[in-house]
């Protein structure tokens, strides 16, 4: 794990930020939802992802520590979380996420918390 939960683990190669846009999100346990929003920068890299039907439209935040593997080929994002850790995270607030350092530290703490049980 990254010691910044902020941080690809590998970089994305030839990936660019809006080309994972639309992928489908696979957790460790089954499929979470679709990438609604990469963002690729190098205070913190992050997706949107919209969970859809499954957990009621939440939308999540997910650091790019998070991040196990891109497969460009099926268009598929895996991450080292289970569906319940995604259903329990944060929602994502698009009213306070920009330039909020706090909401960024409650983000990262909770996914940080989540690899050091593991």
């Amino acid at each position: 794990m990254p010691a910044n939960i902020w941080v690809y683990r590998q970089a994305p190669v030839g990936l660019l930020a809006g080309e994972i846009t639309g992928y489908k999100v696979e957790a460790q346990d089954g499929s979470i939802g679709k990438v609604v929003t990469h963002v690729d920068e190098p205070e913190g890299s992050y997706l949107v992802v919209d969970t859809g039907p499954w957990i009621f439209g939440k939308e999540v935040l997910l650091p790019a520590g998070t991040i196990a593997r891109i497969d460009t080929e099926n268009h598929e994002v895996h991450i080292d979380r289970t569906k319940d850790q995604i259903k329990a995270a944060p929602e994502f607030d698009r009213t306070i996420h920009l330039n909020n350092d706090d909401y960024h530290r409650v983000i990262g703490d909770y996914h940080t918390g989540l690899d050091h049980r593991a």
